[in-house]
Parts: C-alpha cells; structure tokens; sequence
C-alpha cells in the first residue's frame, strides 16, 4: 500500500471511492435516492488535487496495485481562535477494502502530515448516527467534544459531531 498526495489525474479514481463509501456507509443515514444520485463525475469536478497552497486542502491516498482504495483529505481548521488547530476533512475507503487497515494508514499519514506542517491538534466533524466512524475514530484515538451542528454537504443538511485529537 502506497500513501502519497493525490495527484489531478486522480480525481475520478477518488470520487468512486467517495461515492461509494457513502452509498454503502450512509445508507441508513441518508435518503436512498439522495444516496443513489451521487454521480462519480460531479464529484471530481469539485476537487482541485493541484493547488500548493497550505492552506488549502490536501489530499492523500491509498493506493494499491495503481488503484485508489481509500483518501483523506486535512486542511487548517476554520477556527482563528486555534492557529495551530487542523481539520481532517474526509476519511473515506472503499468498502470492498473496510476492515485491511486502509483507514488506519491514512489516518496515521494524515497525523503526521499535519504534524510536519506545525498543527498541534485536529478536528474533525462526524454525521451523527455513524456508528462505524465513531468506533473507527475512538480506537484511533480521537474523542467526542459534545458539540453538535447543522451543516449541508453535497446539497444535503446533515447533523454532525465535533471529535477531536491530539497531534504529538
């Protein structure tokens, strides 16, 4: 298994793991067609695996015999109260991969990524009711902080929970 930065040529590759991990990880979460109209090209067009820019977000993959098994995707937290706080945006991999120690890899590269860039801490916000993320993030050591928000991803509102961790 290979982590590198993603690269622009990845985009389709990274979109039909997001894709899919959210039809088969959300299914019980979101509506069904909402879910079964996600399309792989809208997806890509979104993503900008070309821009430097630190402040911008970034994104790692797994890759695996050249194909993409899972990405997450870090970047400064919005917050100008905690300069030295990260965001661990998305964590996804494909289902056909959960449970080989993907997610836990790029969690680890993720980590170390934003440590090497000076962040201290990471944030990041999880769709209540995900009982899977919530177990994967606990045993990788990150905690519930007790907020909750509304928020709309992918044209869809979501409630979602602030987990934080550790960097050092």
């Amino acid at each position: 298994m290979l982590i590198r930065l993603a690269e622009p040529d990845d985009a389709m590759d990274v979109a039909r793991v997001h894709v899919r991990a959210w039809q088969v990880g959300y299914r019980r979460l979101l509506p069904p067609d909402y879910l079964e109209g996600l399309r792989v090209e809208d997806r890509a067009r979104r993503y900008d695996f070309a821009n430097p820019d630190q402040r911008r977000p970034a994104t790692l993959v797994a890759a695996d015999g050249g194909a993409i098994r899972g990405f997450a995707t870090t970047m400064p937290a919005n917050n100008a109260d905690m300069p030295e706080c990260a965001e661990l945006c998305a964590l996804y991999v494909d289902p056909d991969w959960w449970g080989r120690g993907v997610g836990g890899a790029l969690a680890a590269a993720a980590r170390a990524r934003l440590r090497d860039q000076g962040f201290r801490e990471a944030v990041l916000w999880l769709l209540a009711g995900n009982d899977r993320g919530a177990r994967f993030y606990h045993h990788d050591g990150w905690s519930a902080d007790g907020i909750v928000r509304k928020d709309v991803v992918w044209e869809v509102e979501v409630e979602e929970l602030l987990y934080r961790r550790g960097l050092d």
